[in-house]
């Protein structure tokens, strides 16, 4: 497909609609919606508001909690990653998408309007929510216990992502500029050529960095390229732009419209266009640690930092949805495009190369570029009162890349004298791995979803106009094929006696010119010929069965039953094997759930839930390939890696003082079987290290979850139009490790003194997390509000990656955030957002623990294994609604 064409015919077509799904129960009264509670959790008549929000949570027979479009709005939220964080135990994590209840991404699952979506990304396991507006959100829905009309994938949450329903027609647009103290207005700004160009800020400047004609359609032959073709096949420069980094900008335009379709029908459209631009700038090491045997623990690499990243965002979505009595219809189509141009210098040395100190310097010029085009169709038929059905089905296109990332390496040392080069300049030479040119690409060759279900009430209504018994039989799954690329082609040269030169680092382009027309350079391919090419087939297939019981108005009994067929086929080549290798991992999966509720109550409940469920791998984590990093820190897959079986207990009491107010305090436990966890270990071939994934034999996890929404006028009159949010969860894990496991973690003399290794907590699992909010809320006389709210999360330490060989574990220390959001609603049509986000900017770090089993020898005694500063962000949005 041509993703240039969709590209531009998305974002201007794409002015035209968005999607609709949760059109079919907007209207409905919350009476009706009781008929199908705990079967279809979908909206209600007020579902924007965060008092409709919560009355859901109260009546919901599993444990599912939401940010309504309300307080999307109020918080100054702009993406559905942010708003995700505003929920009890969920955190954002640097660069690795959220964490739920402390554990790692790869125990979440996505929906979007009810049907699976799969990652954009193969570094991370659901698309990176921040890519996705909340302009066209109307509620983010958080399942906390499982239900067998889920997926089986399910240990932290699952996420809902319920586009827009339309109550009124209207139409909005909106500006927003942000400034950072740390990125914005910085001279000397690093963007790669052509980044900033109208192709760069649409996202196409992809198309220069493709792998040449000369070895795109062909198996890697080691193929050696012309001088013509080393000069002309290469359509993107080596040179690096400074510039000055601007304000961060976003624009984006909604309108949704109502047209009458006959008597009783009538026909909704939402369309949305968002873009939206970033600079950022991150200062900070970039170090590795090794043992060396039973002496001690040195660098591996001792490295300064400078990133520079320059992002754009885009997305479009379009919806039609057609509501005539109990008939739904709805067809959307959404599109997310982000890409990121990042330079990246790093000053010091690697591979223990400890003389280069002073001198060592390599650069990256990187393009993450990905891609998601979702086309859903969803509907529902209401037969009669006992009877409803409901079916939908998306296809989704998801591609990654990251074409022709360049690796450029050097000395800073003068060639003659010896002295440090001047700052922009370095010495190199052609050969070894000083000129790398990567290209991957992890494509989508198919993905589809699809679920159908029919509900049945039996029985005679109750006072509160519930069946006493519902059945819900159904069937949902998906189809995941994707094919890896990933080739290498390098500089060259024909003439090793060439003597180091000097270049400036910035604009080598035409030395490399001049080399390549000389005979001094040339390029020519060097993929490993049997690991270049794989392929992931996934298909799922699962059946469910729901009986909700409510024997009387207090009691809410929801008996589920899922069977899951789960077919995994991984095909890749060993190392210079002359055949591929089938990995076949199919599975069946039987995963009962039971929920009880028991209203004590008008103000009180009591829910008690239990779950098995199963958790697999993100794709980075079981592709057969060895990402390599310029620092040598290579991420390796392991594709005998197995899906964790998960075992989830919650018990849990609730209290609803008021409609407005709530307090929780909900215990949980969890074993999860084959749990999978990163490591970070010394490579094989004893250079740099290796980021792989290991199953443990099993983890298990307890805890507790507190939350609370009080409004403060309980404490004093005058501060009736405060009100203050607080949740917090508290867990201890512990992990009984996999034999793979305890050989990559005992120092090598245990095997003869027979010691062992401390206990340590699951990779990944934070002991504590926090979330809180104060909101002052104040209307004029006109009833136009302004918001003040001050929002703070933080998490506690948690194992980044297990150690080897003798070294502690790494652990990502806390992150302390703290965000200010102001909101006036200046006329009936003017809106302003304010926000200060940030506001202590805190150092982002992962340090070696202090548990090593030998001692330290590191330079300038510094732990650290990566840290930089983030900055305070100021941004202001004005938008206006006509």
């Amino acid at each position: 497909m041509n993703f240039r064409k969709v590209s531009i015919a998305v974002l201007f077509l794409s002015t035209s609609a968005t999607v609709l799904y949760a059109q079919e129960v907007k209207n409905d009264t919350v009476n009706k919606e009781k008929k199908i509670e705990g079967v279809v959790l979908q909206g209600s008549s007020n579902k924007k508001t965060e008092t409709a929000v919560m009355m859901e949570q109260k009546k919901a027979i599993i444990q599912k909690q939401a940010v309504s479009a309300e307080e999307i709005s109020r918080k100054g939220i702009s993406n559905v990653e942010q708003g995700l964080t505003k929920v009890t135990g969920i955190t954002s994590v640097e660069g690795r998408g959220l964490f739920v209840r402390g554990l790692e991404e790869r125990y979440n699952y996505l929906l979007i309007n009810g049907l699976g979506s799969p990652s954009n990304n193969p570094f991370q396991k659901i698309i990176a929510l921040k890519q996705f507006p909340t302009d066209v959100v109307g509620k983010l829905n958080i399942y906390k216990t499982f239900n067998s009309n889920l997926y089986g994938d399910f240990a932290g949450a699952t996420f809902d992502i319920e586009t827009l329903t339309i109550d009124k027609p209207f139409s909005k647009i909106e500006f927003s500029v942000g400034v950072n103290t740390l990125s914005t207005f910085r001279n000397n700004f690093k963007v790669a050529e052509g980044a900033r160009g109208i192709d760069g800020y649409l996202g196409l400047n992809s198309q220069d960095r493709r792998l040449p004609e000369e070895v795109r359609n062909s198996r890697p032959d080691n193929y050696r390229f012309s001088a013509d073709a080393s000069l002309n096949s290469f359509k993107d420069s080596w040179n690096v732009n400074n510039v000055k980094s601007m304000p961060n900008t976003g624009i984006g335009f909604t309108t949704a419209q109502k047209i009458k379709m006959g008597e009783s029908g009538n026909l909704g459209v939402l369309f949305s266009l968002n873009q939206a631009t970033k600079f950022e700038y991150k200062d900070g090491i970039n170090s590795q640690f090794r043992a060396q045997g039973s002496s001690f623990i040195d660098n591996m690499n001792f490295l300064n930092r400078k990133q520079y990243n320059y992002e754009t965002e885009s997305s479009a979505l379009l919806g039609l949805a057609y509501k005539n009595r109990g008939t739904n219809v709805n067809l959307n189509a959404i599109y997310l495009q982000n890409t990121n141009n990042i330079i990246e210098d790093n000053f010091g040395y690697k591979d223990g190369q400890v003389l280069n100190k002073q001198a060592g310097f390599f650069r990256t010029n990187q393009l993450d570029v990905s891609r998601f085009f979702d086309l859903q169709l969803t509907a529902s038929q209401k037969i009669n009162e006992r009877n409803q059905i409901r079916a939908g089905a998306s296809y989704v296109i998801n591609n990654y890349s990251q074409p022709d990332r360049k690796i450029i390496e050097g000395n800073r040392t003068d060639p003659t004298t010896g002295e440090i080069l001047g700052d922009g300049y370095i010495q190199m030479r052609y050969g070894g791995n000083n000129l790398i040119r990567q290209y991957l690409d992890v494509n989508s060759r198919f993905y589809g979803s699809a679920f159908a279900e029919y509900q049945l009430s039996l029985g005679e209504k109750g006072d509160k106009k519930d069946y006493p018994v519902q059945i819900a039989l159904g069937y949902n799954g998906f189809s995941d094929l994707r094919k890896t690329s990933y080739r290498f082609i390098f500089g060259r040269t024909s003439n090793p006696s060439l003597a180091p030169f000097v270049v400036n680092i910035d604009n080598p382009q035409d030395i490399f010119n001049n080399s390549i027309k000389n005979g001094d350079l040339f390029y020519q391919e060097g993929s490993d010929i049997s690991q270049f090419y794989s392929s992931f087939y996934q298909i799922i297939n699962g059946g469910y069965a729901n009986v909700n019981l409510k024997p009387n108005d207090s009691w809410d009994i929801l008996v589920g039953a899922r069977y899951e067929n789960d077919m995994t086929l991984i095909r890749y080549s060993e190392q210079s094997a002359d055949n591929k290798t089938n990995l076949d991992k199919n599975r069946d999966f039987f995963l009962p759930s039971l929920a009880v509720k028991k209203a004590l109550n008008n103000k009180n409940n009591f829910r008690f839930s239990f779950s098995k469920t199963v958790t697999r791998p993100i794709l980075i984590e079981t592709m057969p390939i060895t990402y390599i990093n310029p620092d040598n820190v290579n991420i390796v897959g392991n594709p005998n890696i197995k899906n964790s079986e998960n075992y989830n207990f919650d018990l849990k009491w609730e209290y609803f003082p008021t409609s407005k107010e709530m307090f929780a305090v909900n215990l949980f436990a969890k074993r999860i079987n084959n749990a999978i966890e990163r490591s970070l270990v010394a490579s094989g071939n004893a250079t740099g290290s290796t980021i792989t994934f290991f199953n443990a034999d099993k983890a298990e996890i307890y805890g507790v979850e507190l939350e609370g929404l009080l409004n403060l006028n309980r404490i004093a009159e005058a501060l009736n139009n405060f009100t203050l949010g607080a949740n917090a969860t508290i867990m201890h894990s512990n992990v009984v490790r996999s034999q793979d496991q305890l050989n990559m973690e005992q120092p090598v003399w245990f095997k003869t003194t027979g010691e062992t290794l401390r206990k340590r907590g699951l990779q990944g699992a934070a002991p504590y997390t926090i979330n809180a909010d104060l909101k002052y809320e104040y209307k004029n006389k006109n009833n136009l509000a302004q918001t003040f709210s001050l929002v703070y999360n933080v998490s506690g330490s948690k194992i980044y990656a297990t150690g080897g060989a003798g070294t502690d574990n790494y652990y990502e220390k806390p992150f302390h955030q703290l965000d200010f959001i102001y909101q006036n609603q200046l006329t009936k049509n003017w809106n302003v957002k304010f926000a200060v986000q940030n506001i202590l900017d805190s150092k982002y770090r992962i340090l070696l623990g202090e548990k090593n089993y030998i001692p330290l020898n590191l330079e300038e005694g510094n732990n650290t294994l990566t840290n930089y500063y983030r900055g305070v962000s100021f941004n202001m949005t004005v938008g206006y609604t006509f």
